[in-house]
């Protein structure tokens, strides 16, 4: 049996997948929470299909998982954009991205934090963005992605004693469906804010992978309430897209 369980929402594909194919590696039992059952299949894969955007769906979902797997690692990575300028952008925007980046993390960390207290041990990752700093056309998603981190800190402070930490990933312009449903895949503008990215390219899945794996690593405990941006240095100065 696996001495380590990772919970992954969105792990169906992206990063949340490439994190979960990296775990599985590593010998941990990986669940993943998504509206979409994984690409890939592992004797240590589990998938419970549910749609975040849905709180009872989340609630029924966690209490599910939380009665038969003591979660260990909890990673969520789920996210959508909904990009719109301030005059076509409307509250409900925020508040539909407010229950998937925040509410759902809620709802999950609820479930497997009794498991975690007895142990005595977590490891608790947000994928945030870059976004948190401001892009044009991000209302409803950089507010939320903005309040990842403000709970990852609160949760750090609250969860430390109990050996559990708590820690953001904030990606830049990454590779992956999320960010070529906004930039037409190998366009001039791709190549053009490639170009603006102080280390010359974009992002791959792997480049956020592996920055997750430091958080989530059992032996990395005196790092907690921290924001990692994995941008090609683009969270130093300005960017367009």
């Amino acid at each position: 049996m696996s001495e380590y369980t990772a919970l992954i929402t969105g792990a169906s594909k992206g990063i949340g997948a490439d994190l979960a194919a990296a775990l599985l590696d590593r010998g941990y039992r990986v669940i993943s929470l998504a509206r979409h059952a994984p690409e890939i299949t592992h004797e240590r894969l589990e998938s419970v299909e549910a749609d975040l955007l849905d709180p009872a769906a989340v609630a029924e979902a966690a209490a599910e998982i939380a009665a038969r797997r003591q979660v260990t690692h909890l990673v969520h990575n789920a996210g959508l954009i909904w990009p719109n300028l301030i005059e076509n952008a409307k509250p409900e925007d925020i508040a539909g991205l407010a229950q998937l980046h925040l509410g759902a993390a809620l709802t999950l960390m609820q479930a497997v934090l009794p498991a975690m207290k007895a142990r005595g041990f977590g490891r608790v990752a947000f994928n945030a963005s870059r976004a948190a700093l401001g892009v044009p056309t991000r209302t409803a998603y950089s507010a939320t992605k903005a309040g990842m981190i403000g709970m990852a800190r609160t949760w750090a402070l609250e969860l430390a004693p109990h050996g559990i930490t708590v820690n953001v990933v904030a990606p830049g312009p990454i590779l992956t469906d999320n960010f070529w449903s906004i930039v037409e895949k190998d366009s001039p503008q791709q190549e053009a804010l490639a170009s603006r990215i102080p280390v010359g390219r974009l992002g791959t899945v792997r480049d956020v992978t592996n920055a997750f794996l430091f958080f989530l690593d059992p032996e990395n405990g005196f790092v907690t309430g921290q924001t990692l941006y994995v941008c090609g240095g683009a969270s130093v100065g300005t960017l367009q897209l």
